[in-house]
């Protein structure tokens, strides 16, 4: 494993020093495009299905594609149907800190949208919803927290599952020892190899990752759930002009109902590069947020 380094003084200086402040100018980031003519859009390399590198090294997912409808609504409300695109892989670590300050004007992966983040950055309507669980091989026989007492187990630094897991060893007082991947694709890597007894992310994610796997019928994941959480798109700060536009064209897929094609082309339907098919269907909660959008943070509107 790669030595992963702590950003966390990063991301706080980064937070510090360029984050806009409250009241910043409207329409800072329209204007900003249009200055430039350009869009830079951060997308994640192994957040299957939703943003995650093809056989060509290209970013693709459902979180890529609903990026593309936004940059379109974009394109027709600046009047610049050739605006550039550019594209920034981020990771867990650095993608508050670069949609902070500007870098990244648009966020397309797997982010979670919670209070403690809106400090920092804004998010959309929400455009998925997932619940923690832990992926083990099936011969470990873990199904639930309690089997993983005093072992070792992988999560993705930089994520919101890592404070969460960490609360949950202390307070379940588990003795896990907990090792830090640089990316998803390093924390499935942890397990395979047995350095680590189970993974905790995000149950989509983890679905992904097995499917992707040289042994997609060698991992289960466990029994129970250790949250509900809104996934969404993430922009810099206090702009509510870019927030009309990305959330009229999120709400404008949900209402015409093209958002079901959309969920099914990812997470119904083989995917690229392996053609494997998730075989997830869409959960009630998230056909709630489909019928009446909201980008609520509180995991207990999604319940």
């Amino acid at each position: 494993m790669r030595r992963v380094v702590s950003v966390s003084s990063l991301c706080l200086a980064a937070t510090i020093a360029v984050a806009l402040p409250a009241a910043a100018e409207p329409g800072a980031v329209l204007k900003k495009i249009k200055d430039t003519g350009e869009i830079t859009l951060g997308y994640r390399e192994s957040s299957i299905p939703f943003s995650y590198l093809d056989d060509k090294a290209q970013p693709v997912g459902y979180s890529i594609e609903l990026c593309g409808k936004v940059v379109d609504a974009i394109k027709a409300e600046l009047k610049m149907p050739n605006l550039k695109v550019n594209r920034q892989a981020v990771t867990s670590q650095n993608r508050i800190p670069l949609v902070a300050n500007g870098t990244v004007q648009l966020e397309c992966g797997s982010t979670v949208n919670n209070v403690e983040r809106q400090a920092q950055v804004s998010f959309s309507v929400t455009s998925f919803i997932v619940a923690t669980r832990f992926v083990a091989k099936k011969g470990a026989g873990d199904k639930t927290v309690a089997d993983l007492k005093g072992k070792t187990v992988a999560v993705t630094s930089g994520t919101n599952t890592l404070k969460r897991v960490r609360e949950l060893n202390e307070a379940r007082s588990l003795g896990m020892t907990i090792l830090n991947g640089k990316d998803h694709a390093e924390s499935m890597l942890l397990v395979t190899t047995g350095r680590a007894e189970a993974f905790f992310e995000d149950d989509i994610l983890l679905t992904g990752m097995v499917a992707a796997s040289n042994d997609p019928n060698g991992y289960a994941l466990s029994t129970e759930g250790y949250s509900v959480d809104p996934y969404a798109l993430m922009f810099p700060k206090d702009d509510p002009e870019f927030k009309r536009v990305v959330d009229g064209a999120l709400t404008g897929l949900y209402k015409s109902g093209e958002i079901t094609k959309i969920y099914d082309r990812w997470f119904m339907k083989p995917i690229p590069p392996k053609n494997i098919t998730l075989n997830f269907p869409v959960g009630a909660q998230l056909q709630t947020v489909f019928a009446k959008p909201t980008d609520s943070p509180n995991p207990g509107d999604y319940k």
